[in-house]
């Protein structure tokens, strides 16, 4: 009995061997969705899809340089939405931390607020920060009006964004085979020249009580430019002086406020001097007494809002006026 248990064993364990080594163990079997689908139906299931997102999951892109107001074209796009819904999709991307963020559709998602919409048609797309950021500006800088300020954070944005994906070492010109930097590429696509965007960003460095002035038409984009390169102390001054005297410096004052700021010979009384000293072809100004007309204006009306007002205003007396002389 011995002698025959001896070659049995060897055979067992070559038995087991094999059976765990079976080929058919290694052969992957073909699912029942996949035998039955075809390229086409497996090429849709990559492409984006447009989903009706709460608009309470969708939170605003982080800095959004672009202002989103309910003026009078706000309200229009509301009542259109109201009827027809939101036409063309906005573009989110999904958050980490649950939810998304809008990437194109600002204006869309506070019109669908205002038109008591509980969803908005978006396309999800995983973009990374600087490809959101890119996307974002494009999408805006497309619109017909648009602030200087708006212009100058978003150009800022796009082109911090262009930097570190290493757009400027990468890019040639087809013709010339020249290298193309940041500021070149973003001028080819946005249509304005390297220096004037390089002008529009400095217009972030200016405090906001000016940028603001700028946007509202009351200090030029030239001089604006050139007072951008005063310290924060140096233009908390001039708005002091610009608002106390009810003037705006015009470019050969703000040129001069920049030299003598850069040899650190800038003060309020220097920047008193300059801004009270009489212009070229400077015409008398007529002044009225803030304390006697601000009383008649809404508190949040801005000086262009009030100035247009009065405008407004002295025109329909001067043809009513006009009227009566003719009758």
């Amino acid at each position: 009995m011995v002698l025959l248990l001896k070659p049995i064993r060897p055979l067992q364990r070559r038995c087991r061997t094999l059976a765990k080594s079976n080929p058919r163990d290694s052969i992957k079997l073909t699912s029942v969705d996949d035998l039955f689908s075809t390229e086409e139906s497996r090429v849709d299931s990559q492409r984006e899809k447009v989903l009706d997102i709460p608009l309470s999951e969708i939170s605003d892109f982080p800095n959004h340089p672009f202002k989103v107001k309910a003026d009078e074209a706000m309200l229009e796009m509301a009542d259109s939405i109201k009827q027809y819904g939101v036409l063309v999709p906005g573009l989110v991307r999904p958050k980490a931390d649950g939810g998304y963020e809008m990437v194109a559709g600002h204006r869309r998602k506070k019109a669908s607020e205002l038109a008591g919409r509980e969803t908005m048609p978006c396309i999800v797309r995983n973009l990374d920060d600087d490809e959101a950021t890119i996307i974002m500006v494009d999408s805006n800088l497309q619109r017909e009006n648009i602030l200087p300020s708006e212009k100058a954070f978003a150009y800022k944005m796009k082109l911090e964004a262009m930097n570190r994906q290493g757009q400027r070492t990468d890019l040639t010109f087809s013709q010339l085979g020249k290298k193309l930097n940041s500021y070149e590429e973003l001028a080819d696509k946005s249509g304005e020249s390297r220096n004037q965007i390089y002008r529009y960003i400095r217009l972030t460095e200016l405090i906001p009580s000016i940028l603001e002035m700028v946007d509202d038409k009351r200090i030029a984009f030239n001089p604006a430019v050139e007072i951008s390169y005063l310290t924060e102390n140096e233009q908390q001054d001039l708005y002091k002086t610009m608002q106390s005297e009810d003037c705006t410096p015009s470019l050969s004052q703000a040129q001069r406020m920049k030299r003598l700021s850069q040899d650190g010979r800038l003060n309020i009384d220097v920047i008193f001097s300059i801004l009270t000293e009489e212009k070229p072809n400077q015409k008398e100004k007529f002044h009225i007494q803030r304390e006697r007309i601000d009383r008649f204006f809404p508190k949040n009306f801005t000086e262009k809002q009030k100035e247009d007002l009065i405008v407004q205003l002295l025109e329909s007396w001067y043809k009513k006026r006009q009227r009566e002389q003719e009758r």
